[in-house]
């Protein structure tokens, strides 16, 4: 209600964007060739208001996931500055839950942890990481019935998710806030979900 463009607009848009690592401009340009004049500065409101919303819309339809979890943490630039971000995917191949900060230590980690469990009501029986020392902290604490693992090469399936993740962002021309990075890397998450068929939305 009170937006210029009908929803499907709106809609195609934010979903170009997140899909498949355009600009604003990029994004802008593509409309314009099918008669649609929205600003680039348009657009980027349309994806920080909506990506949120789509998201939680589709929560209903999401599958459920599963108990075990492959958790890193991987770095973005934000207006020149480092930030974090740490995801977990599941033995699936679903994003769990994407956490962004500006920094890499306990506090960040045990955000990410309980904001993964609230976010989707599961309770890993498993946890493979890395061998950072944050995480033994933070599953002793929150987790301690749960595996945790640190083989070597046994956090691969998250690390080349984070590749998937860099790939996306390379061509988008940089991030520019750190709120507005937070909205499009989960939005990245969740479009990331829909494509692999973590969700029934025509159920």
């Amino acid at each position: 209600a009170g937006f210029r463009f009908p929803p499907d607009v709106i809609v195609l848009a934010v979903r170009w964007y997140l899909r498949f690592g355009l600009s604003y401009r990029d994004v802008e340009e593509l409309l314009a060739e099918r008669g649609i004049e929205a600003d680039h500065v348009t657009i980027y409101r349309w994806v920080q208001r909506f990506t949120p919303l789509l998201a939680e819309a589709a929560r209903p339809c999401r599958h459920a996931v599963g108990g075990r979890w492959f958790v890193d943490e991987t770095y973005v630039k934000v207006a020149g500055r480092w930030r974090y971000v740490y995801r977990a995917v599941d033995q699936t191949g679903q994003v769990v839950d994407v956490y962004f900060s500006a920094r890499r230590d306990i506090t960040a980690a045990h955000r990410f942890f309980d904001q993964a469990i609230g976010a989707t009501k599961v309770t890993p029986v498993e946890v493979v990481t890395d061998r950072a020392a944050t995480y033994p902290i933070v599953l002793e604490e929150l987790l301690p019935a749960a595996w945790h693992r640190t083989d070597r090469y046994a956090n691969n399936r998250v690390e080349a998710d984070h590749g998937r993740l860099k790939a996306w962002l390379r061509p988008m021309q940089g991030l520019k806030q750190d709120r507005s990075a937070r909205v499009v890397i989960a939005g990245h998450g969740f479009v990331q979900n829909l494509r692999r068929g973590h969700y029934e939305l025509a159920a």
